[in-house]
C-alpha cells in the first residue's frame, strides 16, 4: 500500500495536471455511482407510496403517440403515461405517481451529491448561490433526458416482464443506471465549470 502511495505522490509531482483529473474523476465517479444507488434503493418504493397519494393519474407533456416495434406509448419531457398491467390493472411504476417518484428520487440524490462534489471533489469556494442555481438547471436537464427515457422504457418493459415486482425491480435499476450516466456527463460538465477556483471572479 505504502509502495502504491509513493508512486501515486511521484506521478502527481512528475504530473500534476493530469494527476489532478485522476483524482476529481474518480471521486466525482465513486459518489455519482453512489448517489445513484440510493435513487435505484428509492425507486423501489417511492412509487408506490406516491400511488396511495395520488391513484391512478396521468400527467404528461406533449404526449405525442408513438409505436415502436410493435409497443405503443406517449413521447413526453415531462410526465409518464398510466401503463396496464397484464391483468388489466394501471401499473404502481407509471402516470403521475412515478413521476413524482422520478422527482423526489433526483431532489434527494442532488442535496447529497452537490456538497460532496462542491467540497470534496472540487474543493470549491465559489458562489454558492449561483453554483446551486447552474447545477439546479443542470439536474432540471438530466430529469427532462430521463424522463424522455422513461416514457419509452416502461411501456417496453410491460410488453416484454409480466412480472410486476421483477419488472419495477429491473426498470428501477435500469433507469437509475442509464439516467445516471446520462446526469454523470451533463453534471461533470457542468460542475467543471461552476467549480473551478476562478469561477465568478471579476476579470
Amino acid at each position: 500500500m505504502q509502495g502504491l502511495k509513493n508512486w501515486w505522490n511521484g506521478f502527481a509531482e512528475k504530473h500534476p495536471a493530469v494527476a489532478e483529473w485522476v483524482r476529481k474523476g474518480g471521486l466525482f465517479l465513486l459518489f455519482s455511482y453512489f448517489v445513484t444507488f440510493l435513487k435505484a434503493l428509492l425507486l423501489m418504493f417511492l412509487p408506490t407510496l406516491f400511488h396511495g397519494m395520488v391513484g391512478n393519474k396521468e400527467w404528461l407533456f406533449p404526449g405525442i403517440p408513438v409505436e415502436l416495434f410493435g409497443v405503443s406509448f406517449k413521447l413526453s419531457v415531462i410526465g409518464n403515461a398510466l401503463e396496464v398491467g397484464s391483468d388489466g390493472a394501471y401499473l404502481v411504476n407509471s402516470g403521475l405517481a412515478y413521476t413524482l417518484a422520478n422527482l423526489t428520487a433526483i431532489c434527494f440524490g442532488e442535496t447529497i451529491n452537490f456538497p460532496l462534489q462542491r467540497n470534496v471533489t472540487f474543493k470549491s469556494h465559489g458562489p454558492l448561490g449561483v453554483q446551486i442555481a447552474a447545477h439546479g438547471i443542470a439536474t432540471i436537464g438530466v430529469f427532462l433526458v430521463m424522463n424522455l427515457f422513461t416514457c419509452i422504457w416502461n411501456p417496453v418493459t410491460v410488453a416484454l416482464i409480466s412480472n410486476e415486482a421483477l419488472r419495477n425491480t429491473i426498470s428501477g435499476i435500469v433507469v437509475s443506471v442509464v439516467t445516471g450516466g446520462v446526469a454523470m456527463v451533463i453534471i461533470f460538465a457542468v460542475d467543471n465549470k461552476i467549480f473551478a477556483p476562478d469561477f465568478g471572479k471579476k476579470a
